[in-house]
């Protein structure tokens, strides 16, 4: 089928014509046209015109077990002939999305009691509010339904989604947020804490930012608040220590829930299963997507603590039937490719696999950028790292925003032949390549990231907008 594709004419004026693409600069893909992409394996993929490229970013933080994974192909192609649809509404069911809750809640980094299946993290978020709100009405709290999330935190782009996105970028031109919506610090060191700071006194700030934020609120208006275990697109932020174990006293002091955005760190993506056990994160509800089928289908989930649950059957009797869902809400053919992802996770050991490999890709650009006089911070946990850049280091100062630094390098590396991200709202490039990635693939990797980084501060030398 690729080579197809590959020698359909002209793709790229069919592309213009026709797609309407996602987080995408129109103006300048109407000019400049797509990179077409026709073949995965492992973790490399090829374009339209047979040019190869590693894969730094699994997708979009996704695509854990690799490309071309025939267990999966097998399992979607046998649900499709066996049932490739039925709904679950009024009671009904099918297999595959039962057997798969029952993995889910199995596996759940804290207790859990049941599954809600959606298409997308953003619609996952959509629903945690519409959970909270319902929690909350249930027990007769209904002024309790503001939430709370971080500056630069991701939850997606749906309406209410979108709002929970601390992102001004996200926002503009959608008239969002809306008024529901509250926004706390961001545990981002580079540019939240003083100099010299430690973890214990970066942490306290946190949580009195938080607790300051709920009081000024109404703790009786709050319902929850909502968190990436590590922040993903606002530029793989890692919390400082104990700084779960903080929010979680705040959030019990004034009965908030805690929704953990599990999208990028479930299943594996931090070195453990869930990103709750690696960060110390006690929540009441957890969104997943992403590497539950490792992108291979659209699917996503709210994990609901028995706590919540109770509370939402109980409210029936005031409330009536739950009256959310979708059409294709525990999708069968969905759940099918999810176990079949899953079973590789677990047989193929590729968790810990993650873990290992991280740690090398930690080392990697430590030697390759520690020193480097564009880079201002390296971070990141498991298999996932950005490298941050800064006109001066001491003390850090930013790069002029319109100059996009972040963006050439992106540039540049797809000319070494290598795709990685520029993350919104700082000059930070990212890597979160699948779980399958070699040690010989990891070095490419980051030896491609260099000289990106290389050229384009060559280029900022010649053009006389930075100087060592």
């Amino acid at each position: 089928m690729h080579e197809l594709l590959r020698n359909t004419p002209d793709l790229e004026t069919l592309d213009k014509r026709y797609l309407f693409h996602p987080f995408t600069a129109l103006a300048d893909h109407e000019r400049n046209g797509p990179m077409v992409i026709v073949k995965g394996e492992g973790v490399w993929l090829e374009d339209n015109h047979g040019r190869r490229y590693i894969d730094g970013m699994a997708g979009l933080w996704c695509v854990n077990v690799g490309y071309g994974r025939r267990e999966i192909a097998d399992a979607i192609h046998h649900q499709a002939v066996t049932l490739p649809y039925f709904h679950a509404f009024s009671s009904w069911a099918t297999d595959t999305p039962i057997l798969l809750a029952e993995k889910i809640i199995e596996m759940a980094p804290v207790p859990m009691s049941k599954v809600f299946f959606g298409q997308s993290g953003s619609d996952a978020n959509d629903t945690q509010v519409k959970l909270v709100w319902y929690y909350n009405n249930a027990r007769g709290k209904p002024e309790k339904k503001k939430i709370i999330a971080r500056n630069r935190g991701y939850h997606g782009v749906t309406v209410v989604s979108a709002s929970l996105t601390g992102m001004p970028a996200l926002h503009s031109g959608f008239d969002l947020p809306l008024p529901f919506v509250r926004y706390t610090t961001a545990p981002y060191r580079l540019w939240e804490a003083t100099p010299g700071m430690s973890d214990a006194a970066f942490t306290a700030k946190l949580a009195r930012d938080l607790e300051d934020l709920i009081l000024a609120e109404g703790p009786e208006t709050v319902g929850a608040v909502i968190m990436e275990p590590v922040m993903g697109a606002g530029g793989v932020i890692v919390p400082p220590e104990g700084y779960y174990v903080a929010i979680r006293a705040v959030l019990d002091k004034y009965d908030v829930l805690l929704i953990a955005d599990e999208v990028i760190s479930g299943f594996g993506r931090l070195g453990t299963m869930f990103g709750s056990t690696a960060m110390a994160m006690q929540p009441d509800l957890i969104t997943v997507a992403k590497g539950i089928t490792s992108a291979y289908v659209p699917l996503s989930g709210c994990i609901v603590s028995e706590k919540v649950w109770r509370t939402i059957v109980d409210g029936q009797s005031k409330l009536g039937a739950f009256g959310h869902g979708y059409t294709y809400s525990a999708h069968p053919l969905a759940a099918a490719a999810a176990l079949a992802n899953l079973k590789i996770i677990e047989d193929d050991g590729l968790v810990a696999q993650a873990a290992s490999r991280g740690a090398l890709m930690h080392e990697k650009l430590q030697q390759a950028f520690a020193g480097h006089p564009l880079v201002g911070e390296i971070r990141g946990r498991g298999l996932v790292g950005a490298v941050e850049f800064v006109a001066k280091k001491e003390p850090a100062t930013r790069f002029d925003p319109t100059l996009k630094i972040a963006g050439r390098i992106v540039k540049a590396a797809l000319a070494e032949g290598l795709i990685t991200r520029a993350l919104p709202h700082a000059d930070t490039i990212s890597f979160s390549p699948p779980f399958v990635i070699s040690e010989e693939e990891v070095a490419l990797m980051v030896s491609r990231a260099r000289k990106a980084v290389d050229t384009v501060m060559d280029e900022l030398v010649r053009e006389k907008i930075w100087s060592a």
